[in-house]
């Protein structure tokens, strides 16, 4: 995993991100792996907004990894801005081998030299590996999240 490099993503790098959001057992009922219209326009909008951020991670060329970053601002904490990580999904291919860890220790990195005071996520209460993951990192289930589908 030393020749991984993690950036934003970009136009090119939609058919391989939305393959990653459809090769997950959830994400097969909500997403799939063809680009449209309102995948192109939510890419659109992401790169354009200075508060988010599309960060792929790729080795040789390949994106084998991606999540989304989102900076919230807010009164709480001080007034400190808040990470929000979302869709992190790793290539099943390249599951298992160090490479979530890598992105997470990264996003980390990223929410503290931006001054963060939090970094949050929310995981789908059936993703019982993903809870052992992100535990093991040092994060807390200290809420109960809630989602309203529109």
């Amino acid at each position: 995993m030393s020749d991984v490099i993690f950036r934003e993503a970009v136009r090119a790098d939609l058919p391989a991100v939305l393959d990653l959001l459809a090769d997950d057992v959830l994400g097969r009922t909500r997403d799939v792996g063809e680009v449209d219209a309102t995948y192109e326009k939510a890419f659109a909008d992401i790169a354009a907004d200075p508060r988010n951020q599309l960060v792929v991670a790729e080795a040789g060329g390949e994106v084998l990894g991606c999540m989304q970053l989102t900076y919230i601002p807010g009164l709480g904490r001080h007034g400190a801005e808040r990470q929000l990580v979302e869709s992190v999904r790793i290539r099943s291919d390249n599951r298992g081998r160090g490479l979530g860890r890598l992105m997470m220790a990264w996003a980390i990195d990223q929410a503290r030299q931006r001054g963060c005071g939090l970094v949050q996520l929310t995981t789908d209460k059936s993703r019982h590996e993903a809870h052992r993951f992100y535990l093991n990192l040092g994060f807390v289930a200290s809420h109960e999240g809630m989602k309203l589908s529109l």
